[in-house]
């Protein structure tokens, strides 16, 4: 990469870093310092800008990053991700946002305990959700080391590591100074500056290719080293029983684990009605649908202009594909074009992850507060002592997720994102459904829900090839692996839904009617929410 490349590069990202931090400031100084202005933003914006916020929240690092990287390297197999987040917003619109938005107030602790004792409820739901956001962060974490790690040397582990630390610390600003208002802006800014990238690029492949779209995959099938079998499926997650038990497990994982995201749960208390959280997930349907449309462009593109070969000589897990396809678009590593468009493609794809990485802290900082913090708190504490309480925390997640960041930091970022997904699915989604479906859901129902599911999906992940047993696992030298499955979803889901209904049915207690039936009217009418 040559000096003036870096140079430019590195303007933008301090450009966006800086009004960023704009917006930030100017919010801390026009806060009065409640939990719902933290936690919701005063619940002041619209359908349309809550759309676009979860979209700049949704399409991570991993959408942008790793699933064009999956594509370019495994084809068709790669473009099951592109597929998967996508679907998973039906669940979410027609199952989840309005309820939630009606049942609760800052998170997903609110919902459940609505009609269970709210103390061991509020424990197993904070924890869940800590843990679902730490791994998504990791994500993060990993697609801006990688990213940077290209610009200033292409395999730099000192770059890697400066970087995952510098955006631990600017999420921690983002989060203690901003709260929600400052994070909504920075992702609405961080989708508009996505969609226009994205689009720019999907226009320069197909232009390439003159619009031909079949010549575009056919010229990737050739250059892939595989043929036509890039092109059909099986290249990851075929050839054997385990590989294509492990892409079931994923499909169920992408399907079902957005419903269950605590950073997107979140946004819908952003807005004034349970009418404008439907609305907002249609804006963010159009907007997500068309950016995953894009990536496989983007993908087959990466596959066909830069080739395999070299997104795995950049960086192995195929983080690096949209960065390389814009600079071989823009006319080459030595070229002011590819330069310049390498440079932008950098920078908002460093816009994306500082965006994505305010959510997530934000909403695991309120699950800390609200939930086990206020769970554990002595009766009579002020309100403000809770908001001080997430800013502390969300210093403390950031540490532990800079740790972990390092840690793995040779993963792809969209597989690292489905195991977030798989335990998102395994340990909230069964207790949210429960709490708004069931009837005779009790407390000790709730909490096997959680526990049932959330355990198993991190001892499964512990046991599996992700982290021993192979060249590509995070520690390749040791082998303590006893699961064959990449992905737990296929077996830690069910089991999330059987411990809750096991611990139901075996519950001392019986189920408490009228809290279920003001429960019940609150989710279908919104009468009495928040």
């Amino acid at each position: 990469m040559t000096g003036t490349h870096q140079t430019l590069a590195l303007v933008l990202f301090s450009a966006f870093v800086a009004v960023t931090l704009g917006i930030t400031t100017w919010v801390s100084r026009n806060r009065h310092g409640s939990a719902e202005e933290f936690y919701a933003g005063g619940r002041l914006f619209s359908p349309m800008e809550n759309g676009f916020a979860i979209a700049g929240d949704y399409m991570s690092a991993a959408s942008f990053l790793g699933i064009s990287g999956l594509i370019a390297l495994f084809g068709y197999d790669g473009l099951l991700y592109s597929v998967g987040f996508l679907v998973a917003w039906l669940v979410v619109l027609f199952l989840v946002a309005e309820l939630v938005r009606n049942c609760g107030r800052f998170t997903l602790a609110d919902v459940v305990a609505a009609r269970m004792r709210e103390r061991p409820v509020r424990i197993a739901a904070g924890t869940s959700s800590v843990t679902v956001s730490v791994l998504y962060l990791v994500a993060q974490m990993v697609g801006a080391g990688s990213l940077v790690a290209l610009l200033l040397g292409g395999t730099s582990g000192a770059a890697q590591a400066w970087t995952v630390v510098g955006v631990g610390a600017l999420m921690v600003i983002y989060v203690s100074m901003g709260g929600m208002r400052a994070t909504t802006w920075i992702q609405i800014v961080k989708a508009v500056l996505l969609m226009g990238g994205t689009i720019a690029l999907t226009v320069l492949v197909l232009a390439h290719f003159h619009g031909d779209f079949n010549q575009l995959l056919r010229t990737a099938a050739a250059r892939s080293g595989h043929g036509s079998d890039f092109l059909v499926p099986g290249l990851k997650y075929g050839g054997s029983w385990t590989a294509r038990f492990d892409f079931i497990s994923l499909g169920l994982a992408l399907v079902l684990g957005t419903a269950g995201l605590p950073h997107i749960l979140s946004r819908f208390y952003t807005v004034p009605t349970a009418r404008a959280a439907r609305r907002s997930v249609v804006w963010s349907i159009g907007l997500i649908g068309s950016f995953y449309l894009m990536t496989i462009v983007l993908g087959f593109g990466a596959a066909a202009l830069v080739g395999p070969d070299a997104v795995r000589g950049s960086n192995a897990a195929g983080n690096t594909a949209v960065p390389l396809l814009a600079l071989d678009l823009g006319g080459g590593a030595d070229s002011t074009g590819g330069t310049v468009l390498f440079a932008i493609v950098a920078a908002v794809a460093f816009a994306t992850i500082l965006a994505v990485v305010a959510g997530i802290t934000l909403a695991s900082s309120a699950s800390v507060a609200h939930d086990l913090y206020a769970s554990l708190r002595r009766p009579g504490g002020k309100q403000r002592s809770e908001v001080a309480v997430a800013r502390v925390a969300a210093a403390g997640i950031g540490v532990l997720a800079i740790g972990l960041g390092l840690l793995a930091r040779d993963l792809n970022v969209a597989f690292l994102v489905g195991l977030a997904f798989a335990v998102a699915a395994s340990a909230n989604l069964p207790v949210l459904l429960y709490s708004l479906f069931w009837r005779n859901f009790t407390t000790r129902g709730a909490v096997w829900s959680v526990y049932g599911g959330l355990l198993p999906a991190l001892a499964l992940v512990v046991l599996s090839p992700v982290v021993s047993g192979s060249p590509t696992s995070l520690f390749p030298g040791v082998d303590f692996q006893y699961f064959p499955l990449e992905n737990p979803g296929l077996v830690s889901i069910p089991l999330g839904f059987l411990a809750g209904w096991l611990g139901t049915v075996t519950s001392p207690e019986p189920p408490d009617e009228a809290k279920h039936a003001e429960t019940e009217v609150r989710a279908l009418t919104g009468a009495g929410a928040v």
